[in-house]
């Protein structure tokens, strides 16, 4: 692999660096590196950062490939900035086998444009009566170490204990979509005053919130590690900060969506608006974006959830939910938290790259910009600003809520292992 030397970045950010990367490595870090027999890519007044890593991603596959496949996500994630994704459990088959989260992980490896990291079930069938076989995912050629039914929430206490008491002998985490099913029967949109408005059916805050105290609690009590999957509201927030007041060994997500769109939205019942957990109030908002920036919500993670068009273009009620988030997350992040000041691009590494991989223990992802580390590595222009078109995405699907809106922002360049993946904006 020939050497490529990335001249005039600011690196996380800072002062401009000169990066040279020799095969799958960086080779070196400095100003003023000689370009001798390197392919040179001119990135003065633009970033650079780890390559960034999603605890969050539907694929799809199998058994949903008319939404996404691991190659068309895997070829979104790279467009994004993503060099490591992971992939969430609620396939057709279910990945609560090691048999279904090998066959992941191997289209992964196959796809070249991103690193595929399977989630596997807590429970056979995400049915939450019977735990999956956690063991033997784990042990598999894939390695699991995240546990999550995501989609559905783990509501049965008993489960949820003994899940946590199982992945703690191997140091793994379980990842909870906190979402108390008999408090969102029903449910269109966040339960307000603008559900009240509509007459559409509320998914209340504490539905959520409830889910959360319990399972900290549990965590504690087991002596294990719980992660809270796209939090949503301020009294969420509230709860996460006291249990690690308290420390207890939880994590949380925000997806960018949370971070920028509420409840007003759906006034227009376009269903592209229609997510899980729903859009909240401009409070909720601004608790997520301060509790983003002070650390006590951990990552942003894009909870990527691809449809295809006719299960979103449909009456509000009979619409799935959720919303494709790979190539917008960044530019959403930089919008809501570092064009307002909350966050730096060193912040913003440390959110969308390095804790993810620490939770995920993705130990090749997530690392320094530095000379010996994996050549892992997205460049951003910061200065860009640019409309949404979602018919230039990678992704399969379309269902994005952020179509025709500027965001700024746009990913130049993305490196696998010192493999570009994205050259000017093309993936490769």
């Amino acid at each position: 692999m020939s050497k490529i030397l990335i001249r005039g970045a600011k690196v996380l950010g800072g002062e401009p660096q000169d990066v040279l990367i020799d095969g799958a490595t960086i080779a070196e870090v400095g100003t003023g590196l000689s370009a001798e027999g390197a392919e040179v890519v001119e990135a003065a007044g633009q970033v650079l950062l780890p390559g960034l890593v999603d605890l969050h991603t539907h694929l799809r596959e199998p058994g949903r490939e008319d939404s996404e496949t691991v190659l068309t996500g895997t070829r979104a994630a790279a467009s994004g900035g993503y060099t490591n994704v992971f992939a969430m459990a609620n396939t057709f088959p279910v990945a609560d086998t090691a048999g279904v989260v090998e066959q992941v992980w191997r289209l992964g490896k196959e796809s070249g444009y991103c690193d595929v990291q399977p989630i596997g079930a807590v429970t056979v069938g995400l049915e939450g009566a019977k735990l999956a076989e956690l063991g033997a995912m784990h042990e598999s050629a894939a390695g699991v170490t995240v546990f999550s039914d995501d989609g559905k929430c783990v509501h049965d206490a008993v489960i949820m204990r003994r899940a946590l008491e199982y992945v703690k002998a191997f140091g793994g985490v379980v990842a909870q979509h906190a979402q108390e099913p008999r408090l969102t029967e029903g449910a269109q949109m966040n339960e307000g005053v603008v559900s009240a408005e509509l007459g559409l059916g509320g998914w209340p805050a504490v539905a959520e919130e409830s889910i959360i105290a319990r399972d900290v609690l549990l965590a504690e009590h087991v002596g294990s590690r719980v992660h809270i999957c796209h939090l949503s509201t301020a009294g969420s927030v509230e709860i996460v900060r006291w249990a690690k007041s308290r420390g207890i060994d939880v994590t949380a997500e925000v997806t960018p969506h949370h971070l920028l769109l509420t409840d007003e939205l759906v006034r227009s019942y376009d269903p592209v608006y229609k997510v899980n957990p729903p859009l909240r109030t401009e409070r909720d908002v601004l608790a997520l974006r301060e509790a983003l920036a002070d650390g006590t919500i951990d990552i942003v993670a894009t909870d990527h959830a691809p449809h295809p068009h006719e299960d979103k273009d449909c009456e509000w009620a009979a619409a799935a939910m959720g919303m494709v988030g790979l190539e917008t997350a960044l530019s959403v992040v930089q919008e809501t938290m570092v064009d307002t000041g909350l966050l730096d691009w060193a912040g913003v590494a440390d959110r969308m790259s390095f804790k993810p991989a620490q939770i995920g223990q993705a130990t090749a992802h997530g690392r320094p910009v530095s000379a010996g580390e994996p050549a892992n590595l997205t460049l951003v222009d910061t200065a860009y600003r640019g409309r949404v078109d979602p018919a230039g995405f990678a992704s399969r699907s379309r269902n994005t809520p952020y179509e025709g809106r500027e965001l700024p922002g746009r990913v130049t360049y993305t490196w696998l292992r010192g493999k570009a993946t994205l050259v000017d904006g093309k993936l490769t």
